[in-house]
């Protein structure tokens, strides 16, 4: 095959060779935009970006106009599209972080101090830039081709580039679609992007599929196409959208079919041969799943206040009904992949995670370690990969629980964790506990807005998601100007960065900062490392009362105070009481709709 003569031309494309579509697929893995859905863009989208991302800034005092920030983050789309046309050229790019996305891209021109609240709230901020900027419906012939590959028993994988996979999972959860598919494999989550054929091998490998006995379905040549060419797909096909012809370099790959729209894939399927009995693409058809898814002594203000959330802000108590559903969501998503368990299987497999999890932290987290050492975060994929994993794996084997790491996980398993891993970490932390806010919190928050100090809230979690969720639902997001989570910074207390990084983003002196936390060895120690002049710890958190009495005066875990409750560090800080607001919380501006079960 000859190159195309210059960017911007696609590819001229033979009819389908006959080989390529003649017999059926061992799974159909489609990309998102495109292919699933139709894109069109609101030409209001970035304006309201923008009003966006100055209410965000505002929070932490930074009083940004709207109207000074729209060539901002329009520049900043710019760039990124530029380097995604770029990545494109690459043989196995990676993806962005969604850190590097407002740090290097949207905030860059922005001075250090918005540019660090950006980037600590980018995951949330990108959900909205994707829900914002475009509207989204079904093609024609999807929800046929969704009904056909079901009574096939050809199972459906989304695998699609994406700066927001949890936008993405909303969208099809709105439209009825998020069921179709086995899995769902987004670039953001799983850290790498188009062409890169890995992205596609683990869409495949967890449907229990070969990507050689796969078709793969797409709407660009430089992406795509090339994509599906390197991962050996059985079959390539395009379906026609607003950027198929829109080729930035020249692409010597060719598609074996395209269609104007899915309705031809529908016709190609259902013409498609089941393999032979024996053959080695042979698949028993499967069963549909079943179920549902001091103030200083000088008289200073502080300069900033900072909060831990859990133990702090807001105490959990366990709920056997929301583990419950969790166990139910996490058996009826592996039964669709093909991972049959049962929902009293997966709620006992969830002691034994948070047992593999308690073993990882402890091995983590150095207690002796200097005060400026680094402490590591799990990420989503290790939790759900490599604790997770082996103990899923011992549940669908039956196999008894020996030690941690001791079961193999099955290739198709583990690829389907790590396709999973966000959304599952999202949902799992949902439903750990049940939260309520502690007395005396709403009270601290709106002194110290009254007063013009500024809040972040700087936890350790595994998903900074659901606490921002938490704390939108309780009514306190307005207040909290900066968010520092450990599962986002890749880091935990009781390192320094945590605390660090809250100051930088309220652009505040650490010395007049103080810090409210509940656990000495992770809280003090981080707030001491980091310079913040004055340390509380909250009884009622994890620490007991015996725990805190023991510590001795030349302790560095040892806190400036310790309170009874949080009605009592506003008097200590020098906070006026503020008066109650006059009415509910403020408009928030267009926010990102939460993912149903996800």
């Amino acid at each position: 095959m000859t190159e195309t003569p210059a960017a911007g031309t696609a590819p001229a494309t033979s009819p389908a060779p006959a080989a390529a579509l003649a017999t059926r697929p061992q799974a159909l893995l489609l990309d998102f935009g495109g292919v699933v859905l139709a894109t069109r863009k609101r030409p209001e989208g970035m304006a309201e970006v923008a009003g966006h991302v100055a209410e965000v800034l505002a929070r932490a005092g930074h009083h940004i106009p709207a109207a000074d920030l729209l060539p901002v983050l329009s520049g900043g789309r710019t760039a990124l599209r530029d380097w995604k046309n770029s990545a494109s050229r690459r043989l196995a790019p990676r993806e962005l972080t969604h850190r590097e996305i407002w740090g290097d891209f949207f905030g860059a021109p922005l001075p250090p101090a918005a540019r660090e609240v950006l980037m600590g709230q980018a995951g949330a901020l990108q959900q909205m830039v994707t829900l914002t900027l475009a509207e989204h419906s079904v093609r024609p012939g999807i929800r046929e081709l969704v009904e056909l590959a079901d009574s096939l028993g050809v199972p459906l994988g989304i695998v699609s580039n994406a700066h927001s996979g949890r936008a993405h999972r909303a969208i099809l959860e709105r439209h009825g679609l998020a069921e179709a598919f086995g899995v769902q494999v987004y670039s953001d989550e799983v850290g790498v992007r188009k062409p890169n054929p890995e992205i596609i091998d683990i869409a495949a490998r967890a449907l229990g599929a070969e990507p050689g006995r796969c078709w793969y379905v797409g709407d660009t040549y430089d992406r795509d196409v090339v994509a599906g060419r390197r991962a050996g797909a059985a079959a390539v096909v395009l379906t026609r959208h607003r950027h198929t012809d829109e080729v930035p370099f020249p692409v010597s790959d060719v598609p074996d079919a395209v269609f104007d729209t899915p309705e031809g894939l529908v016709a190609a399927l259902r013409a498609a041969e089941p393999p032979r009995a024996g053959s080695p693409g042979a698949r028993a058809a499967r069963e549909p799943a079943t179920g549902r898814p001091g103030r200083p002594g000088g008289g200073e203000l502080p300069s900033a206040l900072l909060l831990d959330h859990g133990g702090v802000i807001s105490v959990s108590r366990p709920d056997d009904g929301v583990r419950r559903a969790f166990a139910e969501l996490l058996a009826t998503r592996l039964t669709r992949a093909g991972h049959t368990l049962t929902t009293d299987q997966a709620l006992r497999t969830l002691k034994d995670i948070r047992a593999a999890h308690t073993s990882w932290k402890a091995r983590h987290e150095l207690p002796a370690a200097p005060l400026t050492a680094t402490v590591p975060e799990i990420d989503a994929t290790t939790f759900w990969v490599e604790l997770a994993g082996p103990v899923i794996a011992r549940a669908l084997s039956g196999t008894p629980v020996a030690a941690f790491g001791a079961a193999v996980v099955p290739d198709g398993l583990r690829a389907w964790l790590r396709a999973e891993a966000h959304a599952l970490m999202v949902a799992y932390a949902r439903a750990k506990s049940v939260p309520v806010v502690r007395r005396g919190v709403r009270e601290l928050l709106r002194a110290a807005r009254a007063a013009g100090v500024p809040v972040a809230v700087v936890s350790n979690t595994v998903n900074g998601r659901a606490v921002r969720e938490k704390l939108d639902a309780a009514g306190l997001t307005e207040y909290v100007g900066a968010h520092v989570y450990s599962d986002e910074l890749g880091r935990r207390k009781p390192d320094p960065e945590l605390p660090a990084a809250a100051l930088r983003a309220l652009d505040a002196d650490p010395a007049h900062a103080w810090f409210v936390g509940d656990k000495p060895a992770r809280d003090v120690l981080a707030a001491r490392a980091a310079g913040v002049g004055h340390v509380v710890l909250v009884r009622g958190g994890s620490t007991s009362d015996d725990a805190l009495a023991a510590l001795a005066d030349d302790d560095p875990a040892r806190p400036d105070h310790v309170v009874d409750d949080m009605t009592e560090p506003a008097a200590l800080m020098g906070l006026a009481p503020a008066a109650p607001p006059d009415s509910g919380r403020p408009p928030a501006g267009r926010q990102p709709d939460p993912v149903p079960g996800s």
